[in-house]
This record gives C-alpha cells, structure tokens and sequence, in this order.
C-alpha cells in the first residue's frame, strides 16, 4: 500500500520561489568588486533570476547546458546560483585561483557554454578565452559604464545589460529532482580535476542537513557571512540553506583581509560566518593588535583544513563564539560531518569540551560513515582502531561526471582517502590521508603534478612532493629532488621552474636535494620512509 501524499519533486527553484514569497525583504548584502556596499533582498535576487533564466532561453542553452562562473561572494553570483540551475541548467562554479591552463582543460571538459566572471577576472578570461572551444556566450558581471573599450574578447557581453533586456516574469520549468543542477570540480585527486555532478534532490536535502539545530543551527534570526568562495563547493551549501531559512546573506566580495571582514561582521551583525582557517588567523590577528570584540557574531563554522586548537579556544573563550568544526569533500556536497556537543559534554572541563571540539564530528542524519581496514573489514567505534573512512547518503556522488574507469564506490560506499577513528559518542577524527595529495589554506595541491614538473626539468633524476606543516596555510609542498649525475641545480633554479606551468599558490616552498628516494619493492617511492627522513625538517621561514 502506497501513501496518500502528494509528490513534489524537491528542486532548488523551490528555495528561491519560498525565500522570494516568505523572506522577500530580507537583505542580501555584497561588498562589490567596485569597492562599494550593494544592498538587496531576496525578493529582488528572485526577479532577477527569472532575468538570468530568459537570457539563457533567448541564446537558445538547453537542459542541461553548463554555465560557467569565475566569481566572488556576492549578489550576482548568487542570482546566477538559482537562475540558472532552476531554469534546468548547470552552473559550474570554476576556481579563479588556479592556472588558466587547468581553468581551460576543466570548461573544455565541462563542455561550458556560458562563462561568466566577475572584472577581477578579465585577465584570465582575456588569457582563456580562445582556447575554450565550447563557451559560446561571454559574460562580465559588471555594468555597461564599467566595461572596458577593448575588452579583447569578441562579444563580451555586460551582465546588466543583458539583465536589462529581460523580463522579470518566468515559470520555472518542472523537473525531475535528479535533474543536474551544479557542477563542481575537485582537486584532491591525482591527475586531472574531476567533476561531481549534484543533482536539485541531493542539493535541497543538502540544504536540510546544513541547517539543522545540531549542524548549523540556521534560522531566519540570523545573519550569515560566507566567506568561503562561492566557487568552492557551492560556499559549503550555505546559499541554498539561507533561502530555504529566509536568512539574511552577506558576501565579503575579494576583500578576505581581516579588517574588511571585522567591518562587515559588525556593521551587518552577522551571526554566522564559515570559513578556512586561514582567513579566521588573520581576523584574529586584526581583533589582537586593534583590541577589538565581536558584538554580534555567534558561530563560526571552520573547515576546508584542520583547526588549530589555539584558534578554537580563541574564539570560544577570548571572543565568546562557538566553533563548529566541520569535515567534508566536494563529492560530499561538501558536509560531512560538524562537530557539536552532546548534553552529556556540557558539565565536562573547558579542556575536555576542546577535546571534542578539536574531532571533525559527528554524522548528520542522511550520511553515514564507517572505517574500514585494508580488506574492507569494519572497525570498532572506540576512539583508538583507526582505518580508511567510507560514507555513503544522498549528497554524496555515485560516480564522476565523464566518469572514465571504475565507479569509485566500493559496495556502495565512497572511500574518501582519509583516516579516522570514530569513538563510542560517533565522534569522526581525520588522523591521515592515505592519498598524497597537499592541503594548503584549505585547497587542494596535487603532489603528483609537482612531481610531474620536477622531472621535467633536464638536470632532475628524480622527484618526490610533500607536505609539511605550516602555521598559517596547515601545510606546504616541498619537492624532494635527486640530480642526474654530474649535473648541478640550484634551489631556485628548480623553483623557477615552476613559473608558469602552475598557480603560483602551488608552487613548493622548498627544494630539497637528497642523494636518493626510498623506493619499495614495487618501484613506488616510499613517501612514509622519505617523511621519517625529514622528521625533523623545517620550511624555511
């Protein structure tokens, strides 16, 4: 016997159509590429959509099409963000800070059709735009007055002008809640980027799971800040989770410093802010050396890389802002897991409370994780046994986009690539990676690709990349070189190398030259033995 329910596909043009009905006047805040504070609300980011959605019919883009962003935070950004995916397109959030040979290969793989980028960006696009052979239609979120003469780029459209030859009326098409609705690009592998393809069903239970009083806690009481970029993971969710609360949203455009981020947190009384914890180092430093307090912000959400533990009790106990330390991947949609406190912990010491708050946390109902030894046998849940972590749930992909080979799940589980123990309380801690890959100010760095460019260099016999620790960016490549017999390199000769070939944030800090790199039995360099070598190296200062 079947339910007598109605069935209505869960879709993301549900979000902006209830934000827009219920939310309408509430503010949508962007500090602007211009340097300016734009003001708008949620009932004019909707309009505005429907605007994106006849654009995108007037060129003719079927279901389906890829349009492509090179964007900050901010209100037109996130117009994009749900006039493109309810119209039954994908958006494809690209990252402006990689190389633009990588920018190309990732819109020529998406086959991107629309590419959209925000002024900063002019350069990069001026760089890329012959060599993407699939993007039909350039577009520069600015207005008219503020495009260039010569921008370099044939046809080069400005997005207010195009807005402006829109209608505000649109019916949102009725899909299929599988229906492709963003594209992001991963850079924790080896190799080339892969895509994860999230669907409006995943997307919107996504949006649940982030706002839930043990995850997020969001309401429409509260004002948040994302300063984790649009472009990295859909912000985290936060986007769709705040239309779906009617929450207030305030975008920090390309201002991270510090400074800039205190004068939003305080003039906009923001309640939340998410963010790395390098951008949190640097708000802290401001607040230190200014003598400064928060007088609004409630929450901080802390993830993309480890937090340090001075940094949570920073905010906890100097500036009376509970962090929560967050876990997850792109394949994840990004959330994992979000470490909050049980009513069992609230009577426990500061330093025991710190303890919990320090593990990436606990699962959030519609994701399940277990650890696994190297034949796939289960784990205890005891805070000790440790082993590869697996999740599966409805935001966590089942395949890549163009997905060439195997599936990567293992009996319907995603293998992650990270160690954990997982203790009785269902508390999740990363203890390792078991891939080698880099993680820097909470961006992936493929320790393959440096190695890769190392060897290419005439005088290089051998390479190895790895990360070490870093106070500030969590880690830092150095790459480990052998030279061919009687030749001669220099460090910088090596870094220069460099140049180029990949963004200048990849680049290794160091080189250092050894005679020879730990090889195993089946030829793979041994980068466990190569780290006990340099156990006691430190990055130069």
């Amino acid at each position: 016997m079947l339910g007598l329910m109605q069935n209505q596909d869960l879709s993301i043009s549900s979000l902006i159509d209830f934000a827009q009905k219920h939310h309408g006047d509430v503010e949508i805040v962007s500090r602007r590429v211009e340097g300016d504070i734009h003001r708008s609300t949620w009932a004019t980011i909707a309009h505005r959509a429907r605007q994106v959605a006849n654009g995108l019919d007037q060129w003719n883009l079927g279901s389906g099409a890829r349009v492509a962003t090179l964007a900050w935070n901010g209100y037109r950004h996130l117009e994009l963000y749900f006039g493109v995916s309810s119209s039954g397109r994908v958006i494809h959030t690209i990252n402006p800070r990689l190389h633009p040979d990588q920018i190309v290969w990732i819109a020529n793989h998406a086959e991107d059709e629309v590419m959209c980028f925000d002024m900063s960006f002019l350069p990069i696009a001026k760089q890329i735009h012959e060599s993407c052979t699939t993007v039909k239609h350039w577009v520069a979120l600015c207005d008219a007055d503020k495009l260039p003469t010569d921008t370099g780029i044939p046809g080069l459209l400005s997005y207010e002008t195009w807005l402006g030859q829109q209608s505000t009326a649109y019916a949102w098409p009725t899909l299929d809640e599988n229906t492709a609705a963003c594209m992001c690009y991963t850079s924790g592998t080896t190799g080339h980027p892969k895509a994860a393809l999230y669907s409006h069903r995943s997307t919107v239970l996504h949006a649940y799971a982030c706002a839930l009083p043990d995850v997020m806690c969001l309401s429409a009481r509260d004002a948040i800040l994302p300063v984790v970029p649009m472009f990295h993971v859909s912000a985290w969710g936060l986007p769709y989770s705040a239309a779906m609360v009617g929450a207030k949203l305030v975008f920090p455009g390309a201002a991270l410093d510090g400074k800039s981020i205190y004068e939003l947190l305080e003039a906009e009384k923001v309640t939340l802010a998410a963010g790395v914890p390098t951008v949190w180092q640097m708000l802290l430093a401001h607040l230190k050396t200014n003598d400064l307090r928060f007088n609004h912000l409630k929450r901080t959400v802390i993830g993309g890389s480890a937090c340090p533990p001075a940094m949570i009790h920073a905010f906890n106990d100097l500036y009376g802002v509970e962090v929560l330390h967050a876990w997850g991947m792109t394949e994840l949609s990004p959330l994992g897991t979000l470490s909050t406190l049980k009513n069992k912990h609230l009577s426990l010491s500061d330093e025991d409370k710190l303890k919990i708050r320090m593990k990436q946390g606990r699962a959030i109902f519609g994701l399940d994780f277990k650890i696994v030894d190297d034949n796939g046998k289960e784990q205890a849940h005891d805070g000790k046994a440790y082993g590869d972590l697996w999740v599966k749930g409805p935001w966590v992909i089942q395949e890549y986009f163009k997905q060439e080979g195997a599936s990567p799940l293992i009996d319907g589980w995603f293998p992650t690539g990270d160690v954990a123990t997982v203790d009785a309380d269902g508390y999740m801690q990363i203890t390792d990676r078991s891939k080698d890959v880099i993680k820097s100010g909470g961006e992936w760095i493929s320790s393959i690709d440096i190695e890769n460019i190392a060897m290419a260099h005439p005088e290089v016999l051998m390479a190895a990349c790895i990360g070490m620790p870093h106070p500030k960016w969590d880690e830092r490549p150095i790459v480990v070189v052998v030279v061919k017999p009687g030749a001669k390199l220099e460090r910088e000769q090596v870094l220069s190398f460099y140049e180029g070939k990949i963004a200048k944030w990849q680049i290794p800090d160091d080189v250092v030259f050894v005679e020879a790199i730990p090889i195993g039995a089946t030829g793979k360099m041994l980068k466990t033995k190569l780290r006990e070598i340099l156990s006691t190296y430190q990055l130069p200062a």
